[in-house]
């Protein structure tokens, strides 16, 4: 996802839409800015072009390639076998674009719930496998600009 991809937000939910159907994703670390390689599917380039996400048909070949400069350099390899059920501990009746974390799934529609202290302390974390926190409570400035 270098310069020439056009929309790196919508590739995560495209990543992430794949994975639900029990597909394998790489994703390729710090190559051309951390792109995903997956075998191809008709339904995967017919929903890139939907969404506005750039794509390349890579021949074996390359991807032997690819392989041997990710070996070569600051880059990894990182096997996605499975969609994680990704939760947001945010305030209730907040919007999408009210945090930076909440705005970005938004946008890259990848599926995600909303919980807040009652869903917690009933047991709402027991089938997450991703918790991020809301944006403001990495900086302690929660409401701080409804005061």
């Amino acid at each position: 996802m270098d310069f020439s991809q056009k929309d790196h937000l919508k590739a995560y939910g495209i990543a992430f839409d794949i994975l639900t159907k029990n597909i394998n994703v790489e994703w390729l670390l710090n190559y051309r800015g951390g792109s995903f390689m997956v075998d191809e599917y008709p339904f995967i380039s017919q929903e890139c072009r939907i969404r506005g996400v750039s794509f390349e048909r890579v021949h074996e070949g390359d991807v032997l390639s690819i392989y041997g400069t990710i070996d070569q350099n600051n880059m990894e390899v990182i096997l996605l076998e499975k969609a994680p059920k990704i939760a947001i501990y945010t305030p209730p009746n907040k919007q999408p674009w009210d945090d930076a974390v909440t705005l970005a799934l938004t946008y890259a529609e990848v599926p995600y719930e909303s919980l807040w202290d009652e869903e917690v302390f009933i047991g709402g974390l027991d089938n997450i496998d991703w918790l991020h926190l809301h944006h403001e409570d990495f900086t302690g400035q929660y409401g701080k600009f409804y005061r």
